[in-house]
């Protein structure tokens, strides 16, 4: 006996062979439409792609051709107009357009499925859907280089202090910190450019696992879809059961999606300590921060916490997909319909996190006035002061040392005994008097103040990627070319 609230096996794709309809909570528990949907306009492409082509070898008919760009056409107009009717016993976003597409325009419909499987279909799908994703991901770390660079750009004379193991080490200007998040946020930019290339292959052909016995022209779906390489060469998988039952694409997406958010998470610490009251180096703009329902004074870097949260999230979801393809038989398997949530929120999560950290860093332009409003306000003295404390040029005295004919073990030791003569004293090295300084080593002359000096540490860093101010400048020009390179 089956429920009056079953599926009607007839609105499937494989009714015939069942002698009962799918029960309501197998038909909720497998249906993936409320998900997917969001991939109808790769559908639709896709399927153009693949009419074009079985018309055009003669498997279908110019009038089907004709009927099915008709048809697709008014889904297309359907969907983004918010008319479309999705159905949850069609189970996914290819089953609905297709059952739509047979409503709208007969037996071209049916037709349009000759040659391929859901199988192919949903591989295609993600794969273009994901590429597109990937180019807007590839703008959105662009604009947040941008900003950094163009902070970075009023602050290469600006001095902070250095940390390693979040001690006070040597001096370095905020640009450059700055520049070292846009290096890394470069190198997201290339892992997500080789991702891009991986996942620009076509998998339609390769029906449900075994190849078809229609003479498809599958160069020729590739090129219409833009699965080209650099030289326009159509990129076509090359082994069916690979084709249809591969995900690596989306775990080296949300792999390098996964670094790009460590590199979110460890900037937002940093802005986190600064805005700190013990630290006070930047204010974050109040748009981006929230208050206490207790205490009035209060003003919490919600965005950058938040974000430090979510990058577990995507952690989170790159497990998952590699956990999903353990030991997975080929070829395809109904597990792979996991493949999507995650991935889905991969995408949503790090272009979210992008736009608002380019906009939090870089400031925005009010939509009244016009005029710039700053994200950050930075707090140059504050930084100075910080800098000053930690013995922050004392491997610069060691250097000088050095200069001076010193082996660096003896000039490292030399300077310890100076460090800890200055503490005793409660002063900095640069307070300590010559003769008191000479008594460590008799080479130290006047000029040693100059090396002790902040400013004076930081522009004897002139070594390629160094803190000098003259380098920073160097690498902020670099950056500048390379990104107008990028967006051409």
């Amino acid at each position: 006996m089956t429920s009056s609230n079953s599926l009607d096996r007839k609105s499937q794709a494989w009714s015939a062979l069942f002698s009962e309809p799918m029960s309501e909570l197998v038909q909720r528990y497998t249906a993936s439409v409320f998900f997917d949907q969001r991939l109808w306009r790769a559908d639709i492409e896709a399927s153009l792609a693949h009419a074009d082509m079985l018309h055009a070898q003669g498997i279908i008919s110019a009038q089907d051709w004709a009927d099915i760009q008709k048809g697709l056409a008014h889904i297309t107009a359907d969907i983004e107009s918010g008319q479309f009717e999705w159905k949850l016993e069609l189970e996914d976003v290819h089953l609905n357009i297709e059952a739509r597409l047979t409503q709208l325009v007969g037996d071209a419909g049916k037709r349009l499925h000759t040659g391929r499987s859901r199988n192919d279909q949903v591989a295609t799908d993600v794969r273009l859907w994901l590429r597109g994703e990937i180019d807007a991901i590839d703008a959105l770390l662009s604009a947040l280089q941008s900003a950094l660079v163009e902070v970075a750009e009023q602050h290469t004379h600006t001095i902070m202090p250095g940390f390693t193991h979040l001690q006070v080490a040597q001096p370095v200007s905020f640009a450059h910190h700055l520049l070292a998040y846009v290096e890394m946020f470069a190198r997201d930019q290339q892992r997500l450019s080789q991702v891009r290339e991986r996942t620009n292959c076509l998998p339609l052909g390769s029906a449900a696992l075994a190849g078809t016995t229609y003479p498809l022209d599958r160069e020729r779906v590739a090129r219409r879809l833009g699965m080209v390489d650099s030289h326009g060469v159509a990129q076509v998988c090359q082994n069916s059961l690979d084709a249809v039952s591969d995900r690596d694409f989306a775990i080296e997406f949300t792999s390098a999606a996964t670094l790009c958010m460590l590199h979110i998470s460890r900037l937002s610490e940093e802005l986190i300590v600064w805005m700190s009251q013990n630290f006070g180096f930047i204010q974050i703009a109040d748009r981006f921060t929230t208050g206490s329902s207790i205490m009035p004074q209060k003003k919490n870097p919600d965005v950058p916490e938040l974000a430090r949260g979510k990058t577990g999230r995507v952690v989170g979801h790159l497990m998952g997909l590699i956990t999903l393809m353990k030991a997975q038989p080929l070829a395809y398997n109904k597990d792979n319909q996991e493949d999507k949530e995650p991935l889905f929120d991969t995408v949503d999560t790090l272009k979210d996190t992008l736009r608002i950290f380019a906009e939090m860093i870089g400031g925005q332009t009010h939509p009244t006035t016009g005029a710039k409003e700053g994200g950050l306000t930075v707090n140059k003295q504050r930084m100075q002061e910080a800098a000053s404390k930690g013995y922050a040029t004392a491997t610069a005295l060691a250097d000088y040392l050095v200069k001076k004919g010193l082996p660096f073990r003896d000039a490292h030791e030399t300077v310890a005994h100076a460090v800890k003569a200055a503490q005793a004293s409660g002063l900095d090295l640069s307070q300590l008097p010559l003769s008191q300084l000479q008594a460590f080593h008799p080479a130290i002359a006047q000029d040693v103040f100059e090396v002790l000096s902040l400013k004076g540490s930081l522009d004897a860093r002139q070594t390629l990627g160094g803190t000098a101010p003259s380098q920073v400048a160097t690498q902020i020009a670099r950056h500048r070319q390379r990104l107008a390179n990028h967006a051409r």
